[in-house]
């Protein structure tokens, strides 16, 4: 597994540089807009020192909460009712993919749309063509192929190592190819059914370790870009409420990524990196807005269409996430397709998962 290990370290670095290389150029002054877009920046509600306060408490409370919801399912093997073999951890899990699934469709789409038919962008080509929905889609394909690709590439790797044992040991001990692939151990019909079981738990493990990484990826994007929003903001009117939003749509995406990475049987190590990059990306994007309020215009071209493609990229992979790999995998899986109780339980934690965040967007 060191290959994942490392596309997973590539592309969160790649992801922080994106970031630090991209906002800073799009926050640059070159870019002009409207004189409505400049007017619309200022008001009653702005207040520089009282915004500065309020991203202070926000950084250290989303902090906390993240960890918090994402490192809870970590710590199952203390809260016997949180396993992932027990019903009860089904139910919560899907409540955050309720969650996840609601932060797509009711908060980074709708923010997608919003940045790129925003009238500080020109008409041409902005409000011709529906942007959001095409680059959510693509997204979603993209997110597809991704998640296929990993899986065919590592088990072809497997199979190439398979058959390399089998050329090295048939000449020597005599083995017939059927019972390969056992560490030489026979036992009448066993050792087949023995193989077989073992892949089968190696394709799961591996599939529960490119859900945890993918799904990081999206979140991370997300987060880093209402981040930077809400740091560079110095509206107060739309800070206050923000925070609390934030906490808890921190919480609960935590706690749906901390069951993936649980069931991803990560070491210690691996477990703390995706929790800490979790946990800190929207901290760190509040810190670097804050950094850049005086240079960044959140309404500017430049950062409208930025913003807007990575917030259609990310709605795009984290709606296919939700449905695909967490929902669906889940309900139509052995343990809720043979409950009907337990799917009803699960159907209702998703609806109240969705339907708070969805809520939340009443003030974020």
């Amino acid at each position: 597994m060191a290959s994942s290990h490392s596309l997973t370290h590539l592309l969160l670095v790649l992801c922080f540089l994106c970031f630090l290389c991209v906002h800073p150029s799009a926050a640059a002054g070159n870019d002009t807009a409207p004189a409505e877009c400049e007017a619309a920046s200022q008001g009653k509600c702005h207040d520089k020192a009282a915004s500065l306060r309020l991203k202070l408490i926000a950084i250290a409370t989303i902090l906390a909460a993240s960890f918090l919801g994402v490192c809870l399912p970590l710590f199952s093997r203390s809260v016997p009712a949180l396993r992932p073999d027990r019903d009860f951890f089904l139910v919560v899990k899907a409540f955050a993919s309720g969650v996840i699934l609601a932060t797509g469709y009711m908060h980074v789409l709708p923010d997608s749309f919003e940045n790129l038919t925003s009238p500080c962008l020109p008409e041409d080509p902005w409000a011709k063509f529906p942007f959001t929905a095409f680059i959510a889609m693509l997204s979603a394909v993209f997110t597809l192929m991704v998640d296929s690709l990993m899986l065919s590439f590592y088990r072809r790797n497997k199979k190439a190592a398979g058959g390399a044992v089998a050329d090295h040991e048939s000449p020597d001990h005599g083995v017939a190819p059927a019972s390969l692939g056992n560490c030489g151990h026979v036992h009448g019909g066993m050792p087949q059914l023995d193989a077989e079981s073992k892949a089968g738990k190696e394709a799961t493990l591996l599939r529960n370790r490119i859900i945890a990484q993918v799904l990081e990826m999206g979140i991370i994007v997300h987060s880093v870009v209402i981040g930077l929003s809400m740091g560079a903001s110095n509206n107060v009117c739309t800070i206050r409420p923000l925070v609390a939003a934030l906490c808890f749509h921190q919480f609960f995406e935590g706690m749906g990524l901390g069951g993936c990475i649980l069931q991803a049987e990560y070491g210690a190590k691996m477990k703390s990196i995706l929790a800490f990059f979790f946990a800190t990306t929207t901290p760190f994007g509040i810190a670097l807005g804050i950094g850049l309020s005086n240079v960044y215009r959140d309404n500017s071209p430049t950062a409208l269409i930025v913003v807007g493609v990575l917030n259609a990229s990310s709605a795009g992979l984290l709606n296919y996430m939700a449905l695909v790999d967490l929902l669906a995998a889940d309900f139509m899986g052995p343990k809720l397709q043979s409950s009907v109780r337990l799917q009803l339980w699960a159907f209702l934690a998703v609806l109240l998962g969705a339907g708070g965040m969805s809520l939340m967007a009443k003030w974020a």
